[in-house]
């Protein structure tokens, strides 16, 4: 899915293909209405289009969450020791692999290390972030249309500095957008929405690691679980630059210059599993937005680990699958459980 990176931190999630689909669906609508009958159309007229329109309600809701990891996030690459991008988190005699994804990766990427496939092929469930919506789930779409959007008439007018909104609007308007149209949407739509131009500019498309062994899973009929909902991940996106939305969008405008050399770089990171470089891509600069940093990433580890520890004990093997930004720093979800005694290690 496209990379979001405020104040240094990248946000990426789930099945980048989905986010495609879904702003492709949302800018048909829009250039549509503005080529085919020449008029202006606002934000709440397309999201009124896209409501009544079952196919693109169904491409919304069906991989929605995967607009976000993004808040979290498109990528996070995980290597906390060369050559691996798979651990082995042992207690006593029970074992747990927990696998670090990138959410978006082109064919060329594939087949994928085989750490993976290995990891996959000797466990016997996998666990996920997040699990899909229903595409009949019409509360959920509904859910998404609002909050995504701003209450009570409130704009990005209201909340961005000129200077701000004048580089944002020249930024939209370089991808035949007209940033009037969209400005009662959050910072978190324009920020995925930039993110996703700039995907579809350097022609990044492809199926993510995590979205891939879902599908393998489901095939095959293996069990997955999930560590949130789908709202939970939703709220993390649309409340993404809240209280802060003028630094917001310009770290965002600042990142869209450097997205296909860094997307490059992480993607090179992740195959050979050099920790100290996702480090220096991904915790290092986020440490600039503290209170982003720990909603993303440490509070979100933080709740995970009484998930993972329940996965000892039991009968079945896991292989969980994360985003990799949790798995490197010192508060990662490798590093809690390190403290808490379990055996953490690469696996080979």
């Amino acid at each position: 899915m496209f990379m979001i990176k405020h104040s240094g931190h990248f946000l990426w999630r789930r099945s980048i293909k989905a986010i495609a689909n879904a702003i492709n669906n949302f800018f048909k609508v829009y250039y549509y209405a503005k080529s085919a009958y020449r008029i202006d159309v606002s934000n709440e007229e397309i999201k009124g289009y896209i409501m009544n329109n079952s196919a693109i309600k169904k491409r919304i809701m069906t991989k929605v969450s995967t607009i976000i990891t993004l808040c979290t996030g498109l990528i996070f690459a995980v290597a906390v020791s060369a050559q691996s991008s798979v651990w082995k988190v042992s207690k006593n005699n029970d074992v747990v692999y927990i696998g670090g994804t990138i959410h978006i990766l082109p064919v060329s990427e594939f087949p994928l290390p085989v750490e993976f496939t290995d990891a996959y092929d000797i466990t016997d469930s996998i666990v996920l972030e997040t699990k899909l919506p229903e595409p009949t789930d019409t509360h959920f779409q509904m859910q998404v249309m609002k909050k995504m959007s701003y209450e009570n008439g409130k704009k990005l007018t209201d909340v961005l500095s000129k200077s701000t909104y004048q580089q944002l609007k020249e930024y939209i308007a370089g991808h035949g957008a007209n940033l009037k149209d969209l400005s009662g949407f959050k910072p978190g739509f324009i920020a995925t929405m930039m993110a996703m131009m700039e995907a579809q500019r350097s022609n990044i498309t492809g199926e993510g690691v995590d979205e891939y062994f879902n599908k393998l899973a489901l095939k095959e009929h293996k069990s997955i679980a999930y560590l949130e909902t789908t709202t939970f991940q939703l709220d993390m996106l649309s409340n993404m630059g809240l209280g802060d939305e003028d630094n917001f969008i310009k770290n965002n405008l600042n990142q869209m210059k450097d997205f296909k050399v860094m997307f490059n770089q992480l993607i090179d990171a992740w195959r050979v599993g050099d920790d100290k470089k996702i480090a220096e891509l991904f915790i290092d600069p986020m440490k600039e937005d503290p209170k982003t940093l720990k909603r993303l990433i440490t509070d979100r580890n933080e709740n995970w680990i009484p998930h993972i520890e329940k996965m000892f004990g039991d009968n079945d093997k896991e292989f969980v699958l994360i985003g990799a930004g949790h798995l490197v720093g010192d508060k990662s979800v490798l590093a809690l459980l390190r403290a808490k005694g379990y055996r953490v290690e690469k696996f080979k």
